[in-house]
């Protein structure tokens, strides 16, 4: 019971404090539809968002995950007409560069070069949305955002516009609770159990195929299940009670910038109506190739080094 009732408070706690996000954001993007600003926005971006096979008013969402959060960027595109391949490119590349001022605040904390945070980041975003713009042809109908309705008529007067918009941002509110509260209800029965300790013993086998020791396996666990931003307290002091080395946290952060919080961002893209299996098999992908690549050449360069040939620290 003592579980059910402290990942309920937290499951209310964290739907508050993302709702107050969410929903004025919500608003405001839906009455800058109906003014100038947007459009005059969306003409001067258009042409870089083209690369990704976006439109310019893409760029809305885009910019809103990578200042706050995923919840942000999703809460910019329930205003806005995206077809399901502009969606589905949107959450790929929000899911490899989303909430960056935390999250690397969290990264930097357990010695992760700020270069490294932002290069594999917006790296992966950019060729993720580019990649996937020129192998899909398809996706090319409305999305639909679940229980989101749909829009019939053009809205008259501000006081439509106003109305339409704080529609969409309870709508957008009460989705984000439905995922919200359950998720922190399943965190807490993982800590109250210490089910995430146990769960990192078994992951050391994975930890050793990306290249890192098995200290680090815990610190692997948090940012894979819970996520970087909430598991962050979990990792800081994995990293320093666990003595996990640079070269490991930075190997583990690497996989977990491509694929962390798997449960959680999974579940948050299923309301906009897109295939999320392949976004999610994506991501493991990734973050499995992009690791082991990282850790060969590092092994190499190590091995370099000992033999005494110059090696550039970046």
């Amino acid at each position: 019971m003592g579980t059910l009732q402290n990942g309920l408070k937290a499951g209310l706690r964290t739907t508050w404090t993302l709702g107050k996000i969410i929903f004025p954001i919500t608003i405001l993007v839906t009455i800058l539809q109906y003014t100038p600003v947007l459009p005059w926005l969306i003409q001067l971006v258009e042409p870089f968002m083209g690369i990704f096979g976006l439109s310019g008013e893409a760029a809305i969402p885009l910019v809103l995950g990578n200042a706050l959060n995923l919840y942000a960027g999703i809460a910019g595109m329930l205003s806005l007409d995206l077809t399901v391949k502009e969606v589905f490119i949107l959450a790929m590349m929000m899911s490899f560069a989303h909430n960056l001022f935390i999250e690397t605040g969290v990264a930097l904390k357990v010695g992760v070069k700020l270069w490294v945070v932002l290069l594999v980041r917006f790296g992966l975003a950019a060729l993720s949305g580019i990649v996937i713009n020129l192998v899909w042809q398809g996706g090319g109908e409305v999305a639909k955002y679940g229980m989101v309705p749909s829009q019939v008529t053009v809205p008259e007067g501000w006081l439509e516009i106003g109305l339409l918009g704080v529609q969409k941002a309870s709508y957008g509110v009460l989705q984000l609770a439905l995922i919200v509260i359950p998720l922190m209800i399943f965190v807490q029965f993982l800590k109250d159990r210490q089910y995430l300790e146990r769960f990192s013993e078994k992951m050391t086998p994975l930890t050793k195929v990306i290249g890192v020791q098995p200290n680090a396996s815990l610190t692997f666990v948090a940012g894979l299940v819970i996520g970087l931003a909430y598991g962050a307290g979990v990792m800081i002091q994995a990293v320093q009670e666990e003595g996990v080395s640079k070269k490991d946290a930075t190997l583990v952060f690497i996989f977990l910038v491509a694929c962390h919080a798997v449960i959680e961002d999974t579940l948050l893209f299923i309301p906009l109506g897109i295939p999320v299996w392949p976004l999610l098999i994506i991501r493991v992908i990734t973050a499995f190739v992009l690791t082991i690549v990282v850790a060969y050449l590092w092994r190499r360069a190590e091995r370099q080094e000992k033999k005494g040939e110059p090696i550039i620290d970046g």
